[in-house]
């Protein structure tokens, strides 16, 4: 079934929070007949607002609750049910999170040894301290679950899927890294020897340096990944599909040693990401994950994806380098990739094209469909024309917008993830369109 979306963060809806305005979205959605709803992790997230970089991969982020909403009598024993089902990560988080507060807001590395340690005397006296707001926290996640679940039925009624992302790592300050420190290369003061990143790239000369710890591959193996596969139903609970983050370093991860500055000085190393995917075919046989395959992939990551028979991620902004081999140019695209014009790590598709120049503008727009209206419109239709069977479009070239409605830019903390629309720009002339080519491009989903 050939199929076309929209990736938008639910930050990134008008109000910024799981109200009404979800309902909306989905109507608008349904009406323009897209059919799928991409968003980003759902977790909670530090300082620099990125869904990537969370206190943990599990909890849902309470600024997407919409005031006022409590837990009341009738609902109790749900919640008493959610805490016994959830209790392998929702106690740590909670503990966690209360921590945290006590402390100010401290990364758990700076905590008194004992709770950095998780001293069982140590954490039972916190615990009973705190019994009040831990149960405020536990109310808070199982409020946002039930209304995640809410915005999932709301999407099935109109025949639209939810595709979900899983970030290949999780950030050191989290409750997974400290109460899990065993699954993490970590030292004897619990600090990582080895960070995450990659290596330089079309968004940095000095690569990124993401800073989270590197797996114990070899522990988690152990057990048979239980923890990543415990991650992955948590996630297809929330959504239908699942988009693997740098699924490259399933493979190979670049390891950098925590004491450098940029990405620069540091190695692939192999990942049993083969092992880990067979573990989640015995659990998840229809295997509903996309390979988000971008970046320096060689014919290794490659072959595992192909053997999983995974899509990949083919961006057209990528496609015009004139490389006959870009699996990214509009030549390549093949029917199991999902196309886009842009990710949320991308400018704008009208920025991107306003900073080429002249002649090289030329050059795109000769590759492109003509006649189609200003840009976006020919990548967007190109996307829809092309024979992959999913087209995802950001929401924000949906709309047509310019560089500074920028969602993210790569290498940098500052001025991201605060782009949100507003209804006045859904016109019904835009509806009529994005309709027009839905149905002209096969894709009524």
């Amino acid at each position: 079934m050939r199929r076309a979306g929209v990736l938008l963060h639910p930050t990134s809806l008008p109000g910024g929070i799981l109200n009404e305005d979800v309902e909306r979205f989905l109507d608008w959605m349904s009406r323009c007949g897209l059919s799928v709803w991409q968003i980003l992790p759902l977790g909670v997230p530090h300082g620099d607002r990125s869904p990537y970089q969370t206190c943990s991969c599990r909890a849902l982020n309470p600024a997407l609750l919409p005031p006022g909403e409590t837990l009341s009598t009738a609902q109790r024993p749900d919640f008493e049910q959610f805490v016994a089902r959830h209790s392998d990560w929702l106690d740590d988080f909670a503990l966690f999170m209360a921590l945290q507060e006590h402390f100010s807001g401290q990364p758990w590395s700076q905590w008194p040894e004992e709770l950095r340690y998780r001293e069982t005397q140590a954490l039972e006296k916190f615990s009973a301290e705190a019994a009040a707001r831990l149960n405020e926290l536990k109310v808070e996640q199982f409020l946002l679950d039930r209304r995640w679940q809410e915005v999932r039925r709301l999407a099935h009624q109109r025949g639209i899927q939810l595709l979900g992302d899983v970030p290949i790592s999780v950030a050191y300050d989290s409750a997974e890294v400290w109460a899990h420190p065993q699954l993490f290369r970590l030292d004897e003061t619990l600090q990582p020897t080895v960070v995450t990143g990659v290596p330089p790239d079309y968004f940095s000369e000095t690569g990124q340096l993401w800073g989270n710890p590197h797996y114990d591959w070899e522990r988690m193996q152990q057990d048979q990944f239980a923890w990543w596969r415990a991650r992955i139903a948590s996630v297809l609970r929330q959504v239908d599909l699942v988009r693997i983050d740098h699924f490259r370093g399933l493979q190979a991860l670049w390891e950098v040693p925590a004491t450098e500055e940029t990405a620069i000085n540091g190695q692939w190393v192999e990942t049993p990401g083969r092992q880990l995917l067979e573990a989640l075919r015995e659990d998840f046989p229809h295997m509903p994950f996309i390979a988000e395959d971008l970046g320096v992939i060689t014919p290794a990551v490659t072959a595992l994806r192909n053997d999983f028979n995974l899509p990949g991620l083919s961006v057209l902004q990528f496609g015009f380098d004139g490389m006959a081999d870009n699996p990214h140019s509009l030549q390549n695209l093949v029917e199991t990739s999902v196309v886009y014009t842009g990710t949320h790590d991308n400018n704008t598709t009208c920025g991107w094209f306003n900073s080429l120049s002249g002649e090289l503008q030329q050059h795109v727009l000769s590759a492109l469909p003509a006649q189609v209206g200003p840009m976006p419109w020919p990548l967007i239709v190109a996307a829809l024309n092309s024979p992959a069977r999913l087209a995802i479009i950001p929401m924000k070239d949906w709309l047509g917008l310019g560089e500074e409605h920028r969602l993210n830019t790569p290498g940098t903390t500052e001025h991201n993830w605060g782009w949100a629309f507003s209804w006045d720009q859904l016109t019904a002339s835009l509806e009529e369109t994005i309709h027009e080519w839905i149905l002209r491009t096969e894709r009524q989903g």
